[in-house]
């Protein structure tokens, strides 16, 4: 396990801050995050867009005046090391939560947010339960959750000319949603779903599951796999000849960061694209240039997903006049947001931010192999039914 904390721009800017607002407290922000797990690619994506946007706002003087603060512990992408991480942060005063990344880690924490005072804001996250049945007051998500990926994908299905499909997905909450979902949505468009296969994670050997889905006289498959499971499962799906043979689409598979591992492997792959860099928005066109600026490269998907989860929080923080979490919670229920991807509102209902979605492909732009949107969808036509009962905030 690692601990990184830092309270940045805190020295150089400590001096300039005069009257209330040097006497303001910070804004302290836990996050737990896999760091060596199977996901540790994603959580090193987290932390450079939490850090980023920390380095931003202190360079400002903080949010509102209160100078970000910044504490990660790794939690393996393991739910009860997840919840005895977040609850370690939140005992050293770090009781605003975010950067968790298997849906089972963001399940594990939520009933817990009324007894540690404290709240979480999800940016990766997919599991409709989040903010469905398993909804409490603590909880919002500002990253797109499964039933909004399953309306997306519904325009691309209809328009395609394979009826038999296959599920390849990660033995967790977000795997068995999506897969559930994703079969919905073929039966929908007129198909079939032939197989589900559902994977431990971190397994090194997808050859077995490749084989099924050949035998099972799929057209397609959709895969839900993410970090180094999508990778491997990438590279041979390649070896074995199924990416020549059948159509392969998936979410969160091949997104900016494994398409640049993958490369050749990648090319050709459909699938959901949360967010893109090549977003044509004033805000995010100013964002990816200084990101670009600092990182030499684009941000990728979850980095911008983190980033837009930070606007999130530092406007909240900036309308309550606060950084006491009940106060963050009641500003950011119900608010419209000045994002990177646009004016968006955080749902009062359910604290799902809405959103518009997009579809895609990797190709080459630039000689570089990337996702490239096809299509959006916007966010009327991806907002998920309200199904949360928490008591009104």
């Amino acid at each position: 396990m690692t601990a990184f904390s830092a309270t940045l721009g805190a020295v150089v800017f400590g001096a300039a801050l005069v009257g209330s607002a040097h006497a303001a407290d910070p804004l302290k922000i836990g996050v737990p995050t896999d760091q060596s797990g199977t996901y540790a690619t994603l959580g090193e994506e987290v932390m450079r867009a939490v850090r980023f946007a920390t380095e931003e706002a202190n360079a400002k003087g903080g949010v509102d005046g209160h100078l970000v603060d910044i504490k990660s512990y790794d939690t393996e992408a393991k739910p009860e090391l997840a919840r005895r991480q977040a609850e370690k942060l939140v005992s050293e005063g770090y009781p605003i939560l975010t950067g968790l990344i298997a849906s089972g880690e963001g399940l594990a924490i939520a009933p817990l947010m009324e007894r540690w005072g404290s709240i979480y804001v999800s940016t990766i996250n997919k599991a409709d339960e989040l903010t469905g049945a398993n909804c409490v007051p603590g909880v919002f998500r500002v990253n797109t959750q499964s039933a909004m990926d399953a309306a997306t994908v519904k325009p691309w299905l209809a328009q395609r000319k394979e009826k038999k499909w296959a599920v390849v997905a990660a033995d967790i909450a977000w795997g068995r949603g999506s897969g559930k979902l994703f079969g919905e949505a073929v039966k929908a468009a007129g198909g079939t779903l032939v197989g589900e296969y559902y994977t431990p994670a971190n397994i090194n050997d997808f050859a077995p599951y490749i084989e099924q889905v050949k035998k099972s006289g799929a057209e397609g498959v959709w895969v839900v796999l993410a970090g180094r499971d999508a990778i491997n499962f990438a590279q041979q799906s390649k070896q074995f000849g199924l990416t020549d043979a059948i159509t392969v689409a998936g979410v969160s598979f091949t997104t900016d960061g494994t398409v640049k591992t993958l490369g050749d492997s990648a090319k050709g792959v459909y699938g959901i694209i949360n967010y893109s860099s090549t977003l044509d928005t004033p805000e995010n066109k100013a964002f990816v240039k200084a990101w670009v600026a600092k990182y030499k490269v684009p941000p990728t998907n979850f980095e911008g997903e983190t980033y837009l989860g930070m606007q999130v929080i530092f406007q909240s923080v900036a309308a309550a006049k606060s950084v006491k979490p009940a106060d963050v919670a009641k500003a950011m229920s119900g608010r419209t947001f000045d994002t990177i991807m646009g004016k968006l509102t955080i749902r009062k209902e359910d604290h799902q931010l809405l959103k518009p979605n997009y579809f895609g492909v990797v190709e080459a732009v630039d000689g570089q192999l990337r996702p490239v949107i096809k299509t959006t969808v916007s966010a009327q036509d991806v907002a998920p039914a309200v199904t949360c009962k928490m008591a009104t905030n």
